[in-house]
């Protein structure tokens, strides 16, 4: 898509590849956390750490998936300059409102993710 929309795009495919790329570095992250503190024998309720780092993964997933950046939308900003758009500030106020709902959607659906996988981790880490 090479065009924003209110609510729906706000980003290019230059910017989703960096989200997606950040997501995936942060599972990975996550993945080696959780191996250490296995590996070491450290106390299970260390596994919970994983959270910040799942959520940094899910939040770049679901803003490549979706198009749309959580913090360009808070701020009123879109960049769609790698899809042969443009970039820039948003400022029609219904325009504004509309992103910044999305942006809320996009860190809520990230949150429950990581919360999900946070708990999955630390139950089949504590099983062991």
């Amino acid at each position: 898509m090479s065009e924003y929309q209110p609510g729906v795009c706000n980003i290019g495919r230059d910017e989703r590849r960096k989200r997606r790329t950040l997501g995936a570095v942060s599972f990975l992250a996550a993945a080696a956390y959780v191996g250490v503190v296995l590996g070491t024998g450290r106390p299970a309720g260390l596994l919970l750490g994983s959270f910040p780092l799942l959520f940094g993964g899910f939040v770049g997933v679901v803003q490549d998936r979706m198009g749309f950046c959580a913090g360009f939308g808070a701020l009123a900003r879109y960049d769609l300059s790698g899809s042969g758009g443009g970039a820039g500030s948003v400022a029609e106020e219904e325009a504004v409102k509309q992103d910044r709902i999305k942006a809320f959607q996009v860190v809520a659906v990230a949150a429950a993710a990581a919360v999900l996988a946070t708990m999955a981790v630390y139950g089949v880490g504590a099983a062991l």
